[in-house]
């Protein structure tokens, strides 16, 4: 289990840096799923390993015997793994829906940092900013998929809309998309992150102060071409599988589509389910236990403003629904 699952990374490290936000609340928490007696070797999920803030805070206060095992598709975070030796890491180069290949009840915590990281906003080449121009690229992993700009290239005013309005709550998602395929058909497909920003900043005439009429645009096209939501479901209830009981999810979302997705599902588990059509049958046991809902401080947000909409939800899972599941 502590062999390096990682295959040849295929980008250079960037000299981007990034901070990890609620780095010590989040291992905190995760701790706290630490089995007290040694007939368990513990196992830690880095679900989506980044720049690998947590997993190295972590593997600095875990015990020998524990190990951490991380997730990313994104080829420049695999090499910044590489940096890391100790031989109770691995990482494998897949998204966090893989999480269901575990065996069933065998990890101690599951974390889940969601987002985007700041070096990928902050390299033009990858296509996420709005701020520099770049590739309208917008892919986690480089190595397979459509861009966004392939996508734009084919899809129609209304599968816009929809994308932009549901993933990125755009009230002018209608307007935006009917000026993308205009652009398209009287000048060729968007290609650049400016070109992109200008069209949105063109056909958006109020937005709330202070904020770039091309941010929710950028965001809903990042979430779809990345199947970013779908796969936090996946990730979500494949954690009911593979957490041991007593076993703890650390959830930190940065924007309202995430954390209600991560708030409803902590909800639903976390109570018992009666079943209407045999109403004196015993009821589901509730399978997780709802341990909080954490912000970041005022302190940390001031060193780092890029924190100040992160949201982190704990949940336990109980030990009698993993006899009942």
């Amino acid at each position: 289990m502590h062999s390096l699952f990682m295959d040849k990374p295929v980008a250079v490290q960037s000299s981007w840096t990034h901070t990890t936000v609620l780095l010590g609340e989040a291992v905190d928490a995760l701790l706290g799923a630490l089995p007290h007696s040694g007939d368990v070797d513990p196992v830690f999920v880095d679900a989506t390993f980044g720049r690998g803030g947590h997993s190295r805070l972590l593997l600095s206060r875990l015990p020998e015997r524990a190990c951490v095992i991380a997730f990313d598709k994104d080829p420049e975070a695999l090499c910044a793994a590489a940096d890391i030796t100790d031989p109770r890491f691995s990482i494998r180069h897949l998204g966090f829906r893989h999480l269901g290949d575990l065996p069933a009840a065998s990890v101690s915590g599951v974390l889940m940092d969601l987002g985007i990281s700041s070096p990928q906003v902050d390299n033009p080449a990858r296509g996420f900013s709005f701020r520099q121009n770049g590739p309208l690229d917008m892919r986690m992993d480089t190595t397979r998929g459509d861009s966004v700009a392939q996508w734009l290239a084919q899809a129609g005013v209304e599968q816009i809309t929809e994308v932009i309005r549901d993933y990125g709550e755009e009230r002018f998602a209608g307007s935006i998309a009917k000026a993308i395929v205009a652009r398209r058909q009287a000048r060729g497909p968007l290609v650049t992150t400016a070109e992109l920003a200008q069209l949105v900043a063109d056909t958006v005439k109020t937005r709330e102060p202070g904020k770039d009429p091309a941010t929710r645009t950028f965001q809903a096209f990042r979430i779809f071409i990345n199947a970013e939501l779908e796969e936090l479901q996946q990730a979500l209830a494949t954690s009911l599988k593979v957490l041991r009981p007593g076993g703890r999810l650390v959830v930190i979302s940065f924007h309202s589509l995430e954390d209600r997705i991560v708030k409803q599902f902590i909800t639903q588990h976390a109570r018992e389910v009666f079943d209407r059509r045999a109403p004196f049958a015993p009821p589901r046991a509730m399978q997780f236990k709802a341990l909080g809902r954490i912000k970041p401080s005022a302190a940390e947000i001031a060193a780092n403003p890029r924190a100040r909409s992160a949201v982190m939800r704990v949940a336990e899972r109980t030990a009698v629904a993993m006899e009942l599941a």
